[in-house]
């Protein structure tokens, strides 16, 4: 009979740590290097000695009812800015939003504000404006935005965050940038309606370009 078990993932710069824990409640652990050459994959190889996998024996996930996993290394690649290069790529008159931001200071009366970087490296305006509501008042401007994308590439730009006001109520010009940006070879695009799809730009567009705060 099939066993059922259930495995805790958190996979960290260093070590990646695993626990299962079998139908009746036992629970066991291991703890491996995230990166090392006998494996091709830390949580794949613990949950594999767990399950007592023979090598070269396909994953037995007909005994896996859930896997969850959270992650420390995108976390410790924004407190270390050493993540890819990003492009935030907005509505154009936005350029500079998330630095004004909501004018929100953890130090009320402080005189000399020290403003922490915005882990975006470039800002791009694309040519495109959405009402309130939703309706196209400027269409996007394909061309002129391909043209930008096309020459920030050469600037070694690999990720890019896409937010653009009122996306959440009509992403349709997200979409087309998104799709402009995946053509001209972008390894990892973000698009703020599928990130944070909720009301108001600021926060919606910190999101998908965390800040820190």
């Amino acid at each position: 009979m099939d066993r059922s078990w259930r495995f805790w993932i958190d996979r960290g710069g260093t070590f990646t740590d695993v626990i299962g824990q079998y139908e009746d409640g036992t629970e066991t652990s291991l703890k491996l290097l995230s990166a090392s050459p006998a494996y091709a994959d830390a949580a794949v190889e613990a949950m594999r000695r767990i399950l007592q996998a023979a090598p070269g024996e396909p994953f037995p996930a007909h005994r896996v009812t859930s896997i969850k996993m959270g992650a420390t290394v995108a976390t410790n690649a924004l407190l270390e800015r050493t993540g890819a290069k990003t492009l935030f790529v907005t509505t154009a008159g936005f350029a500079d939003s998330l630095i004004i931001g909501d004018q929100a200071r953890p130090e009320l009366f402080a005189l000399h504000i020290v403003r922490p970087q915005p882990l975006y490296s470039g800002v791009i305006e694309a040519d495109e404006r959405l009402d309130a509501t939703g309706a196209v008042i400027r269409p996007l401007d394909r061309a002129a935005l391909t043209h930008k994308l096309r020459a920030a590439k050469t600037q070694g730009y690999a990720s890019i965050a896409i937010a653009f006001v009122h996306a959440d109520l009509n992403p349709a010009h997200e979409l087309v940038a998104g799709e402009i940006a995946r053509a001209l070879g972008y390894p990892f695009v973000a698009l703020s309606h599928e990130v944070s799809p909720l009301p108001r730009f600021i926060p919606r567009a910190e999101t998908t370009v965390p800040t820190p705060t």
